[in-house]
């Protein structure tokens, strides 16, 4: 299933003050007041995030931030990530075949798909309580009985019961609220780009989900795919919150970002997590031509919990 290497793990370039970025040799030049301060490989590139209003990008960039699937990312007024572009055109050279496959599931393996995604995320969410040394029976009993299609919702039931023990009774999780949440904004913000990246690389497309189907949210299939990486960033901002770091600003991002380099586990193999997700969407595609039934998920190699 795995070649002799693994791919180079690309890089990620968060640009937080006013710059000029262009092109020269398929180099990413950002420049500062008139001087280049950096650059970096095209090739090299993963995700590029844009932060502040007054960054000025080429044409040339942008195609060639494509033409490499470089997810490029761009952040409203409180630094949180807001829209994507993301390569679509050229992805794969199957696109269309694989386009076919992905609109003709069925309705069983959709809602197959949907419980295993379901039962990963709360038992995802058990691990991070447990690790955390907090009460995880609720969620642990819970992932015995997700049925197919989650028809009986346990992932909404998880839910209520995960953030009470994880952050406290009074904690509310809102994508409004300051504080904890944006930090959970922001880290999911990034987790889901990289997963739409992987998506379009292997050819799928990001806005036919499994179960999120709004029309006008052009990536259902990353906030499916997504799902059990989740409690990956809340355990990461649990600890932040425990020392006090509850704003966006560069340390928090950096630490939030971490966890793309982190070390999974997939398939018995220690990888990356950003290669990790290309298997992921692999395997994704297997089971969408029938090859396959079950969907194997990356484990954070530092989260194995008996």
């Amino acid at each position: 299933m795995f070649s002799a290497s693994l791919p180079m793990i690309k890089r990620i370039v968060d640009i937080s003050d006013a710059a000029y970025l262009h092109l020269k040799n398929q180099q990413l030049l950002i420049d500062k007041q008139g001087e280049t301060i950096g650059q970096v490989a095209i090739e090299d590139l993963g995700v590029l995030i844009l932060q502040h209003p007054a960054i000025v990008l080429t044409q040339q960039v942008t195609i060639a931030c494509q033409k490499n699937k470089v997810v490029i990312v761009f952040c409203n007024e409180k630094h949180l990530p807001y829209s994507v572009i993301l390569p679509i055109g050229e992805s794969h050279t199957l696109h269309n075949k694989i386009l076919k496959q992905q609109i003709a599931i069925t309705e069983p393996t959709r809602k197959r798909l949907w419980q295993q995604i379901v039962q990963y995320k709360i038992k995802q969410q058990a691990q991070t309580l447990m690790l955390l040394g907090k009460n995880a029976t609720r969620l642990q009993r819970l992932v015995t009985q997700v049925k197919v299609g989650d028809s009986t919702n346990c992932e909404a039931l998880a839910a209520q019961a995960y953030w009470k023990l994880l952050f406290g009774q009074s904690f509310r999780r809102d994508v409004d609220l300051e504080g904890i949440n944006s930090l959970l904004n922001y880290g999911y913000s990034i987790i889901r780009a990289t997963i739409a990246r992987s998506i379009c690389g292997a050819g799928l497309h990001p806005a036919l989900g499994l179960f999120h189907k709004n029309q006008y949210n052009s990536l259902c299939l990353a906030d499916d795919i997504m799902e059990p990486f989740r409690p990956w960033i809340d355990f990461i901002v649990y600890q932040m919150s425990e020392r006090g770091e509850i704003e966006i600003n560069q340390q928090s991002k950096q630490s939030l970002l971490t966890v793309l380099s982190e070390t999974v586990l997939y398939d018995n193999k220690k990888m990356p997590f950003m290669i990790a997700t290309h298997y992921l969407m692999a395997d994704l595609k297997r089971c969408y031509n029938k090859n396959q039934k079950k969907l194997l998920y990356p484990e954070l190699e530092t989260r194995a919990v008996a």
